[in-house]
């Protein structure tokens, strides 16, 4: 044991708040706080009539340290604790155990399995072939964490996307403020974005990651729940301490959480609210309040690690516990791209096209209303004659032998790029807003779920569409 597992995980230290007590305002509530020095922790007892203490023990309060004889040696069955009470200013000296060092293991021991390899005479290895002692359980891809996402390739080509510049500004002054030693200033760890559908807040966010070289380490909405109770809890302390883990090499990181809302949130009287619910909005507000003491279930060991900024999405952040959302710990930055952002955007989607500029801006303006993911979905729309032509091509009944796994002598899949004009943009644009409208307009639930609605009953069970042409 170390002397930090003497401390228990509940412990902190007040020393540089009580030297400066007197410049903090404390209220008078009817409470007198009472410093013990052996322990360091206030315990406040309620003021009685003839003011004294309650009926509280000074030894039910002391904290269990390791005997001292008179030689100042620790006890033979405490060899290898230092107490935090001992040798620090009190003249006692405290002998070490001299086998430290050699019970403590810090080697991986999946990786030594794989370096010894062929190191060791068969007959000293159980099992052969796969099964055998010599190969590691783990590989060195199952050390890499679920949230990992290499950002090298886009942060290669950063120069083909737009960034907003108060995407960019909002990030960047959040990210350094939490890396920076303020002296006195409670700088909120959460950055809350949040905003309409489609907008593009991930993937601003993304861009900024790769534009600053910080590695994130990525959580979903969907992370945030699960059939045991406390287990989403637990993931957002392990992928915090992994982002931790990052900055204490040396590189910039922060733990972002995608559609936060959507996971934590209440949408209304008929969500559900679990227990899951509750330990996540409560982590996320202790790693707020206790950015360098993340603990994790059945680790007792109080060690200071790095801070790590958090960067959350979501689309409506009034879903979230309030106490959460408050400024010491949220900083809430409403992300409403203007029209030269999503000009910008748009003309990053339509480069690799040839669509100039000019074409660009007249397409957002026509489509003023629609957010900025609905371009992407354009592009990817006018692919559809391509992909049209070249099953008729090959087939339908050999069109699966070209997509999976396809032969040498076939190959991959290509084709030339479709030609993307204006016009054809317009075109397809037109159709994907008659998707939207017919989704607004026939909501076949209102009328199925009333009650049952047979033919002819409203008159007809055709749409427009399918009805016959008089």
């Amino acid at each position: 044991m170390s002397s930090s597992d003497y401390v228990s995980d509940g412990f902190k230290d007040l020393s540089k708040m009580k030297e400066n007590a007197d410049e903090f305002y404390i209220g008078n509530s009817g409470h007198r706080v009472v410093w013990l020095r052996t322990t360091r922790v206030p315990h406040a007892f309620r003021s009685q009539p003839n003011d004294t203490m309650s009926a509280v023990t000074m030894s039910a309060l002391s904290v269990p340290v390791a005997k001292v004889s008179a030689r100042g040696r620790v006890a033979r069955h405490q060899l290898g604790a230092t107490p935090a009470q001992l040798g620090k200013g009190n003249g006692v000296k405290v002998h070490m155990s001299r086998w430290k060092g050699m019970d403590e293991d810090i080697s991986d021991d999946q990786q030594d399995i794989a370096r010894g390899r062929g190191m060791v005479d068969s007959k000293f290895q159980g099992g052969f072939g796969l099964g055998g002692t010599a190969n590691a359980v783990m590989s060195s891809s199952d050390y890499v964490s679920d949230g990992f996402k290499d950002l090298s390739k886009m942060k290669e080509n950063a120069d083909e996307f737009y960034i907003s510049e108060a995407f960019m500004d909002k990030m960047t002054v959040h990210i350094a403020k939490n890396f920076m030693d303020l002296p006195r200033i409670k700088v909120p760890l959460i950055l809350g974005v949040w905003g309409g559908k489609g907008q593009g807040k991930t993937f601003q966010t993304t861009l900024v990651c790769a534009r600053l070289g910080v590695q994130p380490i990525i959580m979903s909405a969907g992370e945030l729940e699960s059939g045991n109770a406390g287990e989403p809890a637990k993931l957002i302390r392990q992928r915090y301490r992994e982002a931790s883990d990052i900055v204490k090499k040396g590189r910039m990181s922060t733990l972002f959480i995608n559609d936060l809302d959507a996971g934590a949130g209440r949408m209304g009287g008929s969500t559900q609210y679990t227990v899951n619910n509750q330990m996540v909005n409560a982590t996320l507000m202790n790693l707020a309040d206790n950015p360098t003491n993340v603990q994790l279930p059945g680790q007792y060991q109080v060690e200071e690690i790095p801070r790590v900024p958090v960067i959350a999405t979501g689309n409506d952040f009034s879903t979230l516990y309030a106490p959460l959302i408050r400024d010491g710990r949220m900083e809430k930055f409403y992300w409403s791209p203007t029209f030269q952002d999503r000009v910008g955007v748009a003309c990053g989607i339509f480069k690799a096209d040839g669509v100039n500029a000019n074409d660009v801006e007249v397409l957002v303006r026509t489509f003023d209303g629609q957010s900025i993911d609905f371009f992407g979905a354009l592009r990817a729309r006018v692919y559809d004659d391509k992909v049209r032509a070249w099953i008729k091509e090959v087939g339908i009944d050999a069109m699966g032998s070209y997509l999976i796994n396809p032969s040498k002598d076939k190959g991959k899949v290509q084709f030339e790029a479709p030609r993307m004009s204006l016009d054809i943009l317009l075109q397809y644009g037109k159709m994907l807003e008659q998707e939207q409208e017919n989704v607004n307009r026939v909501q076949l639930a209102d009328a199925y779920l009333d009650g049952a609605v047979l033919a002819g009953q409203s008159g007809s069970s055709n749409t427009p569409q399918s009805s016959l042409m008089n």
